[in-house]
């Protein structure tokens, strides 16, 4: 017997989004399911990406969700090519599709590995540095406040009842650079430390001595699943990338791996970010 496909994921992606459109309704899965007359766990691994999504049932649901215009199309599009791996979309202002199906990716992942190059990790940035991280990328003045709400609120699985474990290697270049000033960068590396003594929790600082490395050509994020492929998120200014081939993600794995054994242990690294910090503060 065949083993069941794992879901890709645009399917992930898109059972997490009529998942949000279902809520946003107040309505159960088994009220909704009754409406269409479907059985409740027809909908329930839907929403799991447990099942392939067919197109016409994606079409039922936006019309009881009251899904219409540019929204309906673009969800639409998204079942005809959920099959598809990778995925690659451009960012929205605001709480882009993109941004939605990451939240999803995160809150659903039972491990999170991260390596940043020139900046904090978002899962690890005070409200301050974010703002000023925004206003120093030029984002417009009215959708910085926005931007910084959402990024506060995913922070919130690493202190949920059951939170994924959580690994984030920094290059000491991204503790260094003073982004809104000596004082704000200070409190950003005590917030840092504060966090790393949540349990499931673990921060490891490459320093500059390192030499080449397999983090020089950029960040990444690797989110692994109980069920379902790993998946690799690339952010880039205007677009992100997802990928989620196994020799994609095995590439990252093992850069991850690498980098994980050149940077200083955790129990160092959180020794080396107070010292910055006090540095800071002394000046």
């Amino acid at each position: 017997m065949a083993a069941p496909k794992r879901p890709t994921v645009r399917t992930r992606g898109l059972a997490y989004e009529l998942r949000v459109l279902r809520n946003q309704r107040n309505l159960t899965c088994r009220k909704a399911a009754e409406e269409l007359g479907w059985q409740a766990s027809k909908l329930s691994r839907m929403e799991t990406g447990q099942q392939k999504i067919d197109v016409a049932d994606v079409a039922s649901l936006l019309v009881l969700y009251k899904v219409r215009g540019q929204e309906r199309a673009r969800l639409l599009e998204l079942a005809k090519r959920a099959e598809e791996r990778g995925w690659w979309e451009t960012a929205s202002p605001g709480l882009s599709n993109l941004s939605r199906t990451m939240i999803g990716f995160e809150a659903d992942a039972v491990r999170i590995t991260t390596f940043q190059l020139s900046l904090v990790p978002g899962l690890l940035q005070t409200a301050d540095y974010t703002r000023a991280l925004m206003r120093g990328g030029h984002v417009p003045a009215g959708e910085v406040e926005p931007r910084v709400v959402i990024r506060m609120g995913r922070q919130a699985i690493l202190s949920r009842e059951s939170p994924p474990e959580y690994l984030a290697i920094i290059d000491e270049a991204a503790l260094r650079r003073r982004l809104g000033g000596t004082r704000l960068m200070a409190r950003q590396l005590r917030h840092i430390v504060e966090t790393a003594e949540r349990p499931n929790v673990a921060v490891q600082v490459l320093p500059l001595s390192a030499e080449g490395h397999p983090g020089l050509d950029g960040p990444f994020t690797i989110l692994n699943y109980t069920r379902g492929r790993s998946v690799v998120h690339l952010e880039h200014k205007i677009s992100s990338l997802f990928l989620d081939k196994p020799e994609e993600v095995s590439v990252f794995s093992a850069a991850a791996d690498t980098l994980r054994r050149t940077a200083m242990d955790p129990e160092q690294s959180v020794k080396f970010i107070e010292a910055v910090a006090w540095e800071l503060e002394r000046e």
